[in-house]
């Protein structure tokens, strides 16, 4: 696939706002093309306007969105082909048929994928005559799926697209995914699952409050702040001002569940030998001890906070 210059996605000093809640607070990110860049935040913090605004859907109030150099409403019909939007609920008749519905989204294209290829390779070659209010819910998400990716997009926007998939089917979308990204097509996904982020992303940009917290490869995300972690199981409640005392200085230990702690930082040999010298000085067993890189979950969670949104 031959691409123009410059990059996939350009959104430069966005703002939304719906009445007085700020979707969108001054965004500006690139995704750059056949790159999956993975676009997280907890419920509310822009997600979803962002990604509307690039499809089309929905214009900023200040700001510029460009898709792949393209006003994404000013230039809607010379877009729109070369695009493929996954839609959460599908976007569906419920009466229509499987097989119908992706045969009239590939008659769109001037050269779609087969539609044949397409079911059989997302599993769901056995619902092509399916009514699509009869599909269950992980049917009708690959279904949507199936609709995005029929007309070969350039550039395909996926809104969790697994959710609600068993193991085996999300694994099939991982690696359609991958293959897209081979074959020179630019994703930008947003979902709730960290490992997926992880998993399939080149780079991630995470929002709060309709604004930048973080962005940069999944290695650079999680190598920001602790440098890692430490993590052992022991009896409960452990005086840990104790712990902590015998530790170098930045350290704090802490319990995140009873019986489990958690010792971020650099850690070092020193530290290990710390930590279980410490242990065997107060007649305690530490088991399951592991030295892991920090989590991309941990860094959400320390970035976006740990309260449920609505």
């Amino acid at each position: 696939m031959t691409h123009a210059a410059g990059p996939a996605v350009r959104i430069d000093g966005v703002v939304k706002r719906y009445g007085e809640t700020v979707a969108v607070d001054g965004l500006s990110f690139e995704v750059e093309r056949a790159q999956v860049l993975a676009l997280l935040g907890p419920n509310g913090a822009g997600k979803t306007t962002t990604v509307e605004m690039c499809e089309g859907f929905v214009a900023p109030d200040s700001g510029a969105v460009r898709v792949l150099g393209l006003d994404p409403i000013a230039d809607s019909e010379r877009l729109r082909a070369r695009i493929g939007v996954m839609l959460q609920g599908g976007g569906a008749y419920p009466g229509a048929k499987a097989g119908e519905m992706l045969d009239l989204v590939a008659a769109y294209s001037a050269d779609p994928l087969d539609p044949d290829w397409l079911l059989r390779t997302l599993g769901l070659q056995d619902n092509r005559k399916t009514p699509y209010r009869r599909l269950s819910g992980g049917q009708q998400q690959r279904l949507a799926l199936a609709c995005a990716l029929v007309g070969k997009p350039e550039i395909v926007f996926l809104d969790e697209p697994t959710a609600g998939l068993d193991a085996q089917a999300r694994l099939i979308v991982w690696e359609l995914i991958d293959a897209l990204r081979r074959d020179g097509v630019t994703v930008v996904l947003t979902t709730h699952l960290m490992d997926e982020a992880e998993q399939l992303a080149d780079q991630l940009v995470i929002i709060d409050h309709g604004r930048i917290v973080a962005s940069g490869t999944p290695a650079e995300v999680t190598a920001h702040g602790a440098a890692g972690q430490l993590r052992f199981c022991a009896p409960p409640k452990l005086d840990l001002e104790l712990l902590k005392s015998a530790l170098p200085e930045g350290f704090s230990p802490r319990e995140t569940t009873p019986g489990t702690y958690l010792i971020e930082g650099e850690i070092n040999p020193q530290v290990l030998a710390t930590v279980t010298a410490w242990c065997a000085r107060v007649n305690v067993l530490a088991t399951d001890i592991r030295i892991d890189q920090r989590r991309l979950e941990d860094v959400f969670l320390e970035l976006t906070g740990r309260d449920l949104r609505g």
